[in-house]
């Protein structure tokens, strides 16, 4: 476990001397900002009473197209600039290699998740008497579920390449695909059951963003999370035998 660490306290503390991850944080509380004035706006003129799934929704499609820049260079910079080679003639694990850098991104998505608290914040004093908080805290535990999800994805992927810029793309590229998996499905009725249940967006929608917990979701996004971890470790040890 303590390489474990040592390996994500580092990439952890890159991510806030790399100019990448600042333009990924202005973008989501910039864009997020924007959303949210807006929607305050138009509920005083329209006079509706709005809740917190105005923020959650789009933090949705904000990680959705966000964490591939996160993890792009996670094993894909280390592999171009042969620093991975020399990590793993080090006393670590290749599984640790791989953990230790999902570990560095979630981290750093915590720490963004934890600053757009400020909009619920401010969205509970507006409103009388107050947001659902069961719907903010489940609605913030699938983004982060579905985030967990997204990284390990991303440092799979990024394992993958040499280049950044490939690992960007293969990893924007699944994501979309795990996004939509369930679209064919509907004209497909029970055959497409299977589809239904791969598809990332099924079960954040209709669980986490209502605010409802279902022990199915949960283990889907760990199922999808450990997976795409395995095969990064994979194939981080494979090119220790290249």
């Amino acid at each position: 476990m303590r390489n474990i660490w040592v390996i994500a306290e580092k990439e952890y503390k890159h991510y806030f001397i790399s100019p990448v991850a600042y333009a990924v944080a202005l973008a989501i509380l910039l864009i997020l900002g924007i959303l949210f004035y807006a929607n305050v706006l138009a509920a005083v003129y329209q006079q509706y009473v709005p809740d917190v799934q105005i923020i959650i929704g789009p933090m949705v499609t904000l990680l959705l197209f966000t964490t591939p820049a996160i993890t792009m260079r996670s094993l894909a910079d280390e592999s171009k600039s042969g620093t991975l080679e020399l990590l793993l003639t080090a006393p670590v694990r290749d599984w640790e290699v791989v953990i230790g850098k999902w570990l560095g991104g979630i981290l750093f998505i915590l720490t963004l998740l934890l600053i757009t608290w400020f909009y619920p914040i401010v969205l509970n004093r507006l409103v009388s008497p107050g947001i659902d908080q069961g719907l903010m805290l489940s609605g913030y535990l699938g983004l982060f579920l579905l985030a967990s999800a997204c990284l390990a994805i991303g440092v799979m992927a990024s394992s993958f390449f040499s280049n950044q810029i490939a690992a960007f793309f293969a990893t924007l590229g699944l994501l979309l695909v795990l996004w939509m998996i369930g679209y064919p499905a509907q004209a497909m009725g029970t055959g497409g059951e299977l589809l239904r249940y791969l598809d990332m967006s099924e079960h954040f929608y209709y669980t986490f963003f209502r605010g409802v917990i279902e022990l199915k979701d949960l283990v889907y996004y760990i199922s999808v999370t450990s997976l795409a971890l395995f095969i990064g470790s994979v194939s981080v040890e494979m090119r220790r035998w290249r």
